[in-house]
């Protein structure tokens, strides 16, 4: 029987082939679930009930997406290229991330979910990393990892090149969240939570671009499903 593994579910106001509004997750996402044994599942962004939902599930992925409102991390300001801010969307990833971490259940968080992650533990973001010739959109750089973090363990990499899409980083980390990767900018592009109940690890890039061509990348899918299997 494959682990169940939960991964929230993205809106979309246009989707090819259905006519309406749609809910979807990315395809090489699931795919590198699938390949690692895992079994994915999207649910639904709902505002109630999120911990027991949860309690079906062995595992949990929080995905890529849009920009987390800036007052949820108590900015008064809002930067002009912040996108894609859905209310109900930042309240089921925060309240989904708050509850995996606190009930130890495996849990994988990519990108946008690294920084829900973050904010959910206090921690703010910088909203614009500078303008394109500093943002991190459609580039694979190197990273360098922390040795003997779950990360590295993760991967099998003390180094990586991660495929990178955003325009936002952490500023601040939150509340007893250790630091476990950096690009060459000093972006930060991994945590972790030391003492954490159950497996878990965070990054800011896309390891599913990559997956089906790096092992390091399929590594983080394998970990989580095996984490989740136990």
């Amino acid at each position: 029987m494959r682990p169940l593994i939960a991964i929230p579910a993205r809106f979309s106001a246009r989707t090819s082939a259905l006519r309406y509004a749609a809910e979807v997750n990315a395809r090489a996402l699931i795919e590198a679930v699938w390949r690692a044994g895992g079994e994915p599942v999207s649910i639904h962004p709902a505002d109630t009930g999120t911990a027991e939902r949860l309690t079906r599930f062995d595992g949990v992925l929080l995905p890529g997406g849009g920009d987390l409102a800036p007052a949820r991390y108590g900015a008064t300001d809002t930067h002009a290229t912040v996108y894609d801010v859905d209310p109900l969307q930042d309240a089921f990833d925060l309240d989904v991330a708050r509850h995996a971490l606190e009930s130890g259940r495996p849990l994988l968080a990519i990108c946008r979910g690294l920084q829900v992650v973050n904010v959910a533990l206090g921690g703010t973001l910088e909203q614009d990393m500078g303008g394109p010739e500093h943002e991190h959109r459609h580039v694979v750089h190197p990273v360098t990892l922390e040795p003997g973090s779950v990360l590295a363990r993760a991967t099998g990499a003390e180094k990586a090149d991660a495929s990178c899409y955003h325009h936002q980083r952490v500023d601040r980390p939150g509340a007893d969240l250790r630091v476990t990767a950096r690009a060459a900018d000093g972006t930060i592009e991994g945590l972790e939570l030391p003492g954490a109940g159950g497996w878990f690890t965070a990054v800011q890039w896309h390891p599913e671009d990559t997956a089906h061509e790096d092992p390091a990348q399929q590594g983080l899918f394998d970990a989580l499903v095996r984490a989740a299997a136990r």
